[in-house]
């Protein structure tokens, strides 16, 4: 299964209010909605109809979340369904998720792409050197352990879509400060130079999730009813629906 294979799964069961998506491009994954959406891309060019209420942004991702209002464009401040496809370095794809969290509910649901390079080529920093392959992950794949590590709390789900790897996370905390406390030392952990160092879990893809069985999972009808609870009970029923996820 592809990555927008998925995601339009994910459409599909969690029938999301809204969604937000970092990395337009030529709107391959936009065209999945059907619900209000955002789109942030610096440099987009649709090549395909989009077909829903989209407010798109051609400015970068720190630029937008650096606005004051920056959720306008949906009927309330907070994110159904994220999608996180933007600049394939760790770094950005970190920020990408801090900000992304400021603006979330028990339920919300946010897939990050590239997580799993099937190479070192695959997961250099610089796009320019030539890899043997077509596809480009960069080194994205170091924030999951980053999650892993200073969040426990966070659900992360690695999902074997071709070509490059998803990583789907559940139950995210708006309150919490901590990835964006530790934040000037984990950037800084990141940006080394090529050849990255990809663990070979990661490579072969030892702990991902089969992207059917995933989907076949009942935790996506409880993310959804959650959004309809009081955010204590809200919270109680996503922990209590990803307890044997983690």
């Amino acid at each position: 299964m592809r990555r927008h294979d998925l995601l339009a799964e994910l459409h599909r069961l969690l029938v999301p209010r809204n969604y937000l998506e970092i990395g337009v491009n030529v709107g391959g994954s936009l065209t999945l909605s059907r619900t209000r959406s955002i789109g942030i891309d610096p440099y987009y060019t649709l090549d395909r109809e989009i077909r829903c209420d989209a407010h798109l942004v051609r400015t970068s991702s720190d630029e937008f979340f650096a606005r004051e209002h920056p959720l306008a464009h949906f009927d309330e401040p907070v994110i159904d369904l994220a999608f996180i496809d933007g600049m394939h370095l760790a770094e950005y794809a970190f920020r990408d998720f801090v900000n992304v969290e400021r603006f979330t509910h028990p339920g919300t649901v946010i897939v990050i792409d590239d997580m799993l390079p099937r190479d070192v080529p695959e997961a250099r920093r610089d796009r320019s050197v030539p890899s043997g392959r077509s596809a480009w992950a960069g080194d994205v794949y170091k924030v999951l352990d980053t999650l892993r590590e200073k969040r426990p709390d966070l659900v992360c789900l690695e999902v074997d879509t071709a070509p490059t790897g998803v990583v789907v996370v559940i139950n995210p905390d708006p309150a919490s400060t901590v990835l964006l406390e530790a934040s000037d030392d984990i950037v800084e952990s990141y940006v080394v130079p090529d050849p990255q160092h990809v663990p070979a879990e990661i490579m072969d893809r030892r702990r991902a999730h089969p992207p059917r069985e995933l989907l076949d999972l009942p935790v996506w009808g409880e993310l959804a009813s959650a959004r309809d609870l009081p955010a204590a009970d809200a919270r109680a029923k996503v922990e209590q629906a990803v307890a044997g996820l983690r």
